[in-house]
C-alpha cells in the first residue's frame, strides 16, 4: 500500500501530540502528589499512586537524620504523608520524563515546606530528588514507585515526622 507524504506527516503529528500528552500526564502525576498533600486533599493525592504503590523517603529521611520505613500502599502512604498535624507546601521543577509504552520515568526537584500545623514558628525546607517510575492507567497515569533523596535541608527535620 501507498502511503501519501500527508498521510505520513499526519501518522507523525498524531505521535507527536500522543507523547507530548503522555509527558504533560505524567508532570500532572508529581503535582497531584503535591498539591493533594498541600490542600489535604486525599482523593488528588490518591489519583497520583497505584493502589500498591511504594514510597520511599528512607534516603531523604537518613540525611536528616530520621528514620522511617518503606510506605508501601497507597493506604500507608496517605496514612503517613496526609499527616493533619503538618502544614506543607511544595515547588516541582527541573522534571524530566522518559515514556516506554505503558511505563514511564520521572525525575524532579521539589521543594518542600513542612510546618507543624498548630505552630508556624517552626520548619524543615528540603530541597528533594524524585525519581519515580510510573504506569499507564488508562488516560492518567499514576506512581509506582517514588524515591525521596535529600539534597539540603534547613530548619528542624523533626517536623516532618511530628516531633
Amino acid at each position: 500500500m501507498y502511503v501519501t507524504t500527508e498521510q505520513a506527516l499526519s501518522a507523525d503529528t498524531a505521535s507527536a501530540l500522543r507523547e507530548l500528552v503522555d509527558r504533560q500526564e505524567i508532570v500532572d502525576t508529581l503535582h497531584r502528589f503535591a498539591f493533594g498533600r498541600d490542600l489535604h486533599d486525599r482523593a488528588l493525592f490518591e489519583s497520583a499512586f497505584t493502589t500498591d504503590a511504594e514510597f520511599d523517603f528512607r534516603p531523604a529521611a537518613t540525611k536528616c537524620g530520621l528514620e522511617v520505613p518503606l510506605f508501601e500502599g497507597i493506604e500507608m502512604i496517605a496514612g503517613i504523608v496526609l499527616d493533619p498535624r503538618l502544614h506543607t507546601t511544595h515547588s516541582v521543577t527541573n522534571t524530566r520524563v522518559s515514556v516506554d509504552g505503558d511505563t514511564a520515568s520521572l525525575s524532579a526537584i521539589v521543594e518542600a515546606q513542612h510546618l507543624p500545623a498548630d505552630d508556624h514558628s517552626r520548619h524543615a525546607l528540603l530541597k528533594n530528588l524524585y525519581a519515580a517510575t510510573l504506569v499507564r492507567d488508562g488516560q492518567r497515569w499514576r506512581i509506582k514507585h517514588v524515591r525521596i533523596d535529600n539534597v539540603w535541608y534547613t530548619g528542624d527535620p523533626k517536623v516532618i515526622v511530628g516531633g
